[in-house]
């Protein structure tokens, strides 16, 4: 399906935040296992228990929960290098596990140009002292379907400040920079 006016919905997360076989629920790489529930009606408890025990075993590392100061470090490093690729970005926000974004890619691809900025926010955290992974492989993205759509999307993302979230919207600009 085709964004409206080349609109995207982002989310990416912090390495270990949503495992396979996570009670909230889960998705198979490209849906190749049917597995019942999703975060809004997780699956009955216990279902997956094993299967999310293997996942953590196999991890490299442990999850990584970003703190305030990181949250903005890292918030405003994707920021910049999404607009320095020339990304039409609206609003972001970063919590200590996910990332969502709204924006409009022209001729980039929106993966490659998320994952740029992903790389970007980890030197800088890792000029400031975090320690290894930061972020989860590629990131989610979902074309919006209409103006009133975009707005949701908007308000959605929004909302996530009175969840702790740090959050920068275009009104903003780069005032950090100063």
């Amino acid at each position: 399906m085709d964004a409206w006016n080349g609109w995207y919905h982002v989310t990416t997360g912090t390495y270990g935040s949503w495992l396979p076989g996570d009670p909230r629920g889960w998705r198979s790489r490209h849906h190749r296992e049917h597995v019942e529930g999703h975060y809004k009606n997780p699956p009955p408890d216990g279902k997956y228990e094993q299967f999310h025990k293997r996942s953590q075993r196999l991890m490299k590392s442990s999850p990584v929960l970003l703190d305030d100061d990181e949250k903005r470090i890292a918030g405003q490093a994707m920021v910049e290098m999404l607009m320095d690729q020339g990304v039409e970005l609206l609003v972001l926000s970063l919590d200590a596990v996910h990332c969502h974004l709204l924006a409009r890619f022209g001729n980039l691809l929106s993966r490659q140009a998320v994952g740029r900025a992903k790389k970007h926010a980890y030197h800088i955290l890792v000029d400031r002292g975090r320690q290894g992974r930061v972020w989860e492989k590629k990131c989610r993205t979902l074309p919006v379907r209409s103006r009133s759509h975009q707005l949701n999307v908007y308000q959605y993302i929004l909302g996530h400040a009175t969840k702790g979230a740090w959050v920068w919207t275009f009104k903003e600009g780069l005032y950090w920079r100063k």
